[in-house]
């Protein structure tokens, strides 16, 4: 049976991806087989093999088990917006089931899977469902990448907060500095390390606009064996 972890954020654009490309690249040097999925994307743009995302394909390119486009991204849309609006937009709703089913195919192809979430903990994916509901169906611990940047504790704590509170194991939270400068940036981690119930992963510092998998993954400094 596989294991893995489900990504996500205090925030969008907080280094999600960049975190799943690293965590996925060390356990590859590990000997594992890592499947990846983003289960919901929107801002994809139209190809002639339907919709991408380029977090889903920056995720297929660093893993190292082949698996259908549609099977890693079933949920793939072109507005630039919460995920729930544009799939009111497309007409289609969000099944938290087909998104479980296609993830059983990966785990069933793979000794870990690696699911990167959208947006933050309690996005909407429709009427009556969040990412937080789509985690807890998976059943998989949640790792948090926090954006280390001004009002970066609250939104961690809040978060954190969230998922014990949706009965969901927080497995550990990685440090991003999303910022080439934030004022007392590592004396905001060391607050949250002393108040987030869980080990820290890893601290990645402001690295380049693109920064490479294999280099990231020297930051995960934390991880469980």
């Amino acid at each position: 049976m596989a294991t893995g972890v489900f990504v996500t954020g205090t925030d969008t654009e907080i280094g999600k991806t960049l975190f799943a490309q690293a965590l996925v690249w060390r356990w590859r040097q590990d000997g594992r087989r890592v499947a990846v999925m983003k289960p919901v994307a929107s801002g994809c743009r139209t190809t002639d093999a339907g919709l991408r995302n380029a977090d889903a394909e920056r995720l297929l390119a660093v893993s190292n088990v082949d698996a259908p486009y549609e099977t890693v991204n079933p949920y793939a849309f072109a507005p630039a917006v919460a995920p729930h609006l544009a799939a009111a937009q497309a007409g289609v709703r969000i099944d938290c089931a087909r998104i479980r089913a296609c993830f059983d195919e990966l785990v069933a192809a793979s000794d870990a899977v690696v699911v990167e979430g959208v947006g933050g903990w309690w996005v909407p994916l429709g009427p009556d469902s969040t990412v937080a509901d789509l985690a807890r169906s998976l059943g998989l611990p949640v790792v948090l990448v926090v954006g280390i940047r001004l009002g970066c504790l609250n939104h961690a704590l809040l978060t954190a907060a969230a998922i014990s509170g949706a009965g969901v194991e927080l497995a550990g939270w990685a440090a991003n500095h999303i910022e080439a400068h934030t004022e007392l940036a590592m004396e905001n981690v060391d607050a949250l390390r002393a108040r987030l119930d869980a080990p820290l992963w890893g601290v990645i510092p402001h690295l380049s606009a693109d920064p490479d998998p294999a280099t990231m993954s020297r930051y995960l400094t934390g991880l469980p064996p």
